[in-house]
């Protein structure tokens, strides 16, 4: 497999990054996965736009990566000689705060950010989209900035191990005793036929595909409220469904074994799914 590394397209077995790189020793840095739908990149400008985000917040000097023909550029040849310009695939961005001696502060300012990008085709899940997934409920012990698209992921880790233990699909964190996220999608419930959600603050990453799904209900007339649910708003729950870069749409049928709804995938779920899929194959 073609990567991309520090300015040099090389093999994936080629590729080597110092011990002494942030991103390994700290966790310090940033990552961003595009959806690529036929060679395209989808909603290119969002997931650029949350990238620069997260390097501004971290103080991490944006490479040229982060520029939009930069990033145009590196895709498309890898995309290309990986033979990925067919079918669904995904463009991953890395960039860390770079290799220096080990100190918690930072480096000194002129200290060159680690920069790796890679693309791989994946198989959407539509075996289990027909069926609905299963999830189970998990205590948010994460940061308070998962706003922020770090690579620091170890409660996000274990959660998802947690739940793969467990027959499931996903994890969802409950903090306080409100639903916050999955751990690696954003989270959706229809109480009183209306559409809630979390909003975005500090608590959520600012996810691409729920805000495309927004405005896909918002097109449809369906009503969506962007308030937290409290997990025990869950059991009065009609619909349940997450969203995801790679999750689209995902009704979830039963949530730490409890049947939600009619136990199957429901309307508005198979309604904003199709919609998203027009989105993505225009």
């Amino acid at each position: 497999m073609l990567v991309y590394l520090n300015g040099n397209f090389v093999s994936d077995e080629a590729a080597t990054i110092s011990v002494l790189d942030r991103g390994f020793i700290f966790g310090d840095g940033v990552y961003e996965v595009w959806r690529v739908v036929r060679g395209r990149l989808f909603e290119s400008e969002r997931h650029l736009r949350r990238l620069q985000h997260g390097l501004g917040e971290l103080r991490i000097t944006q490479p040229e990566i982060a520029d939009a023909k930069q990033l145009s550029r590196i895709a498309e040849r890898l995309l290309s000689e990986n033979g990925l310009q067919q079918g669904d695939a995904t463009l991953y961005v890395e960039i860390t705060r770079g290799t220096a001696p080990r100190a918690h502060a930072f480096p000194p300012a002129d200290t060159a950010p680690t920069v790796f990008a890679m693309a791989k085709s994946f198989t959407l899940p539509h075996d289990v989209r027909a069926a609905g997934a299963q999830v189970i409920t998990t205590p948010d012990v994460r940061w308070l900035r998962c706003d922020i698209k770090t690579v620091q992921l170890l409660p996000n880790v274990m959660a998802k191990q947690k739940a793969v233990e467990a027959g499931a699909l996903e994890a969802v964190f409950i903090r306080d005793g409100i639903v916050t996220e999955g751990s690696h999608t954003n989270v959706f419930g229809v109480i009183d036929g209306e559409v809630r959600t979390h909003p975005q603050n500090q608590f959520v990453l600012p996810g691409v595909t729920r805000d495309v799904v927004l405005e896909v209900a918002a097109a449809s007339g369906v009503r969506v409220r962007e308030e937290a649910m409290r997990a025990a708003d869950l059991e009065r729950a009609t619909e349940l469904f997450l969203t995801g870069t790679t999750t689209d749409v995902m009704p979830i049928v039963r949530i730490d074994g409890r049947v939600v709804g009619s136990g199957t995938p429901g309307p508005i779920a198979r309604r904003l799914y199709e919609g998203l899929r027009e989105r993505l194959e225009a």
